[in-house]
């Protein structure tokens, strides 16, 4: 018995560092998520700071991207920027990846 209790805690502690590996992922990409579109309406860097770290508070509406890229059009638009949804959702796969690279070296 203490071999599947082995495997199973095993198990459990897999997955909540898989699970906060992902949440920093997700954090790390909104942040630069925020500086991205900060530099899109000609933030300076104090005003970008701040702004990404709103950006971040804004995942934590509602599950799923879909509170970050309203946050990002709508301030967007108001900033007059050209902007729709295809390339914030681009923006959002590319700051994804960049995000996970940058964890990944960090461990490393």
């Amino acid at each position: 018995m203490t071999t599947f209790d082995d495997r199973e805690r095993a198990f459990e502690n897999r997955y909540a560092r898989d699970q906060e590996m992902q949440f920093k992922i997700t954090a790390r990409r909104n942040k630069l998520l925020g500086h991205w579109a900060a530099g899109l309406m000609g933030l300076t860097q104090v005003e970008a700071d701040a702004y990404a770290s709103d950006v971040v508070r804004a995942d934590f509406e509602e599950a799923g991207d879909e509170d970050v890229i309203r946050k990002l059009l709508g301030d967007l638009t108001s900033a007059g920027v050209e902007c729709d949804e295809a390339r914030i959702r681009t923006a959002l796969e590319h700051k994804t990846v960049e995000a996970r690279r940058q964890l990944i070296e960090a461990q490393g």
